[in-house]
């Protein structure tokens, strides 16, 4: 399986107690929202990029730690849903110690952001400006994470997805045919996407 690109930030995240029961919540991500990815890409996500995903299991974790698990949609713990801004996400904080130590890092506000843990199944790329800008329509979505600091340095599935785009365009592009051009940026859009979607379903097979 392919490394999971991670994004997210400061777009906050908050306590909130009722009924003895603990529950933060924020936002892991936003749509529309451009984001400058290592100065390699523009990226935006989509509304509606979640809406395929959100109803599988999910876990929410501590800083992407795979060891440190805080809540799941599967036991409904952990509850996930899409607005007009963005991701919305909210978990109840179990009683252990990285539950609890979060909890009042939160309430400090020493953690102040979330993030979330992705595979691309459908993205465009518009190359006519620099940098590329990347807009992912549909994502596979593994986790949802509070988070110290923002998770833009994991470069290098997204460099790889921007080749694959560029390799897709040049075996149907002609250069001279700029008429033709927008037509043909769909057809290796459409392309790319079949790939993507192919090699996505390959890997849960396995």
């Amino acid at each position: 399986m392919s490394k999971i690109e991670k994004r997210g930030g400061t777009l906050g995240v908050e306590t909130r107690a009722a009924d003895e029961k603990r529950t933060l919540v924020g936002y892991a991500a936003v749509f529309n929202s451009s984001a400058d990815i290592a100065g390699w890409w523009t990226e935006r996500i989509a509304p509606g990029a979640f809406a395929g995903t959100i109803g599988g299991d999910v876990r929410a974790l501590v800083d992407h730690d795979m060891g440190r698990v805080i809540g799941r949609t599967a036991s409904g713990t952990l509850r996930l849903s899409e607005d007009s801004r963005g991701l919305l996400c909210e978990i109840d904080i179990p009683n252990t110690t990285d539950g609890n130590d979060l909890w009042e890092l939160v309430e400090r506000g020493d953690i102040s952001g979330m993030s979330f843990g992705f595979h691309v199944t459908k993205q465009e790329w518009d190359e006519t400006v620099d940098p590329p800008v990347r807009t992912i329509q549909a994502v596979d979505l593994i986790e949802v994470s509070a988070v110290a600091w923002p998770a833009y340095d994991d470069t290098t599935i997204g460099k790889r997805a921007l080749q694959e785009w560029r390799d897709a365009n040049s075996e149907i592009l002609d250069p001279a045919a700029t008429d033709d051009l927008p037509v043909l940026r769909k057809v290796a859009n459409d392309k790319l996407r079949r790939s993507m979607l192919l090699d996505l379903k390959v890997r849960n097979r396995g």
